[in-house]
Parts: C-alpha cells; structure tokens; sequence
C-alpha cells in the first residue's frame, strides 16, 4: 500500500498491477479499500489495473481531525489527486454507496478528460435529501441529525446495527455471519468523527454532475437495497444519464459486492469489456 498527501492529509491507495485500462474502486461508508476484496482479484486477472484507495477517516487513510471538512468537494479533491499522482487516463470510475458521491462530483468539477466510464454500485446520487425541494429523497435533516447522534454516543452498536441493515433484505441477513463482522471489523478503523461528519453528506445535491455526464454509464443496485432505495437513487441516475444502463439486483440488499458477488462482478467485467 502506498500514501499520497492532498494539502495536509495522507491518502493510503493500494496499486493492485495489472497493464490494461486503469479501474478504480471507490468505497462505501463506513468501509475502506479493503472492502473491494471480491471484485478486485478478478478485474486484476482480466488485465485491468486494479486501484483501491481509502477515503480520508477512514481505513488506513489520515484522520484530519475535527477542525477538517467531509463535504464532498473535499473528499472528490482525494480522488483527484490520486488520478493526478498516478496519471490514470481512460480510467473507470466504480463508485460503491457513499463512493458514487465522488463519481458524479468528480465528473462535476473536474471533468470527463481522463475517463472512459463509470459506475453507479448501490450509490447515493442523485440526492438523498428530503425536503420541500427535494420530496422524492430519502433522509430528512432529523434523520441525518439522529444518525449521528447514534453513532456519536455508541458506535458499536451502531455499526453492529448498520452492517445488519446493509446486508439484508426482505428482513433476511444475505451475507454470512463473518462477511458481516469482517465488514464490522472496517468499520472499526474509521474516525468517528469523521463517519459522523459524512453522514451529511449524504444528502448532498449530486444532479449537476450526472447531467454533464457523457461517458458510458453502468448502474447496479439491489432492489431491496434499505439503506439506499433503488426507486430513490438508482432508478432516478439512470433516468438522468443520457443512455445509463441500469441492472437491478433481485432481492439485493444494499451491500450487493458482497451478498450477490458473483452476479455483480460478472456485470461489471462485462460493461467495462465494452
């Protein structure tokens, strides 16, 4: 694993080899890098270069302290400068839950230029947030404040209770017991201010990028998805992206590289074949 500095923070990104078209895997919250483990040996063995990255707070990745912000101009400009240390060209963005924020921001503020494609793995965009302005979202700012209240006070609990809702669906756990505490375990190398902080984030405004975008655009989400709704994010990206194709994961919870691993990275080596 390897450290690159963006203004004071240190980013830890792991260069998984390979000599074909760059592929990088941005994770969801409250995970890290690592939680791409079923999906990286296989793009490695199909000639892409395989690059993971853990967000800042997260993982093995610094943690600024309380002083630094998580909105996501902040946490697009770490991806930036990951693509820019790398010089990764004809890149493919594969943004899973909290990580497709950074996918439509990226596309928003820095451009298309050194990409090929991208995709939307159970992501938030385009706008989590309910209110007036936004009456189809999903979280209210009450909800969001009693999230991090939650976690603030017992994050163990709170993760312990999280994990259970990110990998079920229908009421049903679809992953085993030790793929949910491995995911238990990432969650525990996180900041707790920084997972607290991200929380609102969630809800910020993800439209102006999709709209810009023109590179080709896979969407993959889980219609039981509880913690992203697929009629509230995934559908509604793929509606707003000029020729997105959408897959929708049967009986998928939201955490679907993991419980449905087979099926989702088959449908991602086949749109990035194309």
């Amino acid at each position: 694993m390897s450290t690159l500095t963006n203004g004071s923070v240190e980013i830890h990104y792991e260069d998984h080899g390979g000599d074909g078209r760059p592929v990088v895997l941005i994770h969801g919250w409250p995970l890290s890098g690592k939680s791409w483990s079923n999906q990286v040996p296989a793009l490695r063995d199909a000639g892409y270069r395989v690059v993971t990255y853990d967000r800042r707070g997260f993982g093995e990745s610094g943690k600024p302290g309380e002083a630094s912000s998580y909105d996501y101009d902040t946490l697009t400009s770490d991806l930036d400068a990951l693509m820019t240390e790398l010089d990764l060209r004809d890149a493919s963005l594969v943004g899973f839950s909290m990580g497709g924020g950074e996918v439509a921001r990226y596309i928003d503020t820095v451009g298309e230029e050194r990409l090929h494609s991208v995709v939307y793995a159970a992501a938030v965009p385009p706008c989590l947030k309910k209110d007036d302005e936004h009456p189809d979202g999903a979280l209210t700012d009450d909800d969001v404040r009693g999230m991090q209240e939650q976690l603030a006070k017992d994050p163990t609990a709170f993760f312990d209770d999280f994990t259970t809702n990110f990998f079920s669906a229908g009421g049903e756990l679809k992953v085993t017991e030790d793929e949910r505490q491995e995911a238990i375990a990432l969650a525990a190398q996180a900041d707790v201010h920084a997972a607290v902080q991200c929380i609102a984030s969630w809800v910020e405004d993800f439209t102006g990028g999709l709209r810009k975008s023109t590179v080709p655009t896979l969407v993959i989400h889980g219609d039981g998805d509880g913690i992203v709704p697929l009629e509230v994010s995934g559908q509604r990206t793929a509606q707003m992206v000029d020729g997105a194709e959408l897959h929708i994961v049967s009986d998928g919870p939201h955490g679907i590289n993991v419980s449905h691993k087979d099926e989702f990275t088959s449908t991602l080596l086949e749109f990035l074949a194309r």
